[in-house]
């Protein structure tokens, strides 16, 4: 089972997700209080009971994208129904970085001032920026 925890930690909020597996590589995955399940397609041996970890990786940019310019665009009184984020990527090669791409389908009736300021305000989402920035590791193994 997953288990969210959002603990102040020097000014910032931490979040876990915690994976206990169920059967083969389906895993329960718990979220605060949110249960999902996250798997592996068939022709990787898995199930194909839910996402793999690598498409939740793409749901979580392609959501905090959308979220992150609703937020904007709410405050500026500005209408973007329909708007619609598709986040993609390829594990990378070795030597190679991994590679994101992120479409923002917008609707007709913004503007172009409205459209370049929505698509400054995408790549400051929480999740951007974490996967554009450096990351640490601190990992320990416990027993019980």
């Amino acid at each position: 089972m997953a288990l969210i925890n959002r603990s102040t930690s020097q000014g910032s909020t931490a979040m876990s997700a915690t994976a206990r597996q169920r059967e083969g590589y389906t895993h329960d995955v718990v979220v605060g209080r949110h249960k999902i399940t996250a798997d592996e397609p068939e022709n990787q041996g898995g199930q194909d009971l839910g996402p793999s970890p690598q498409e939740l990786l793409s749901a979580a940019l392609a959501s905090c994208t959308a979220v992150t310019m609703e937020m904007y665009a709410k405050r500026k009184g500005w209408n973007i129904e329909g708007l619609e984020v598709e986040a993609r990527y390829s594990p990378a090669e070795r030597g190679c970085p991994t590679r994101f791409e992120v479409v923002m389908r917008m609707p007709e009736r913004l503007t172009e001032e409205q459209v370049e300021r929505l698509q400054v305000i995408a790549a400051k989402c929480p999740v951007h920026r974490t996967l554009e920035g450096e990351v640490a590791f601190d990992e320990r193994v416990e027993q019980s």
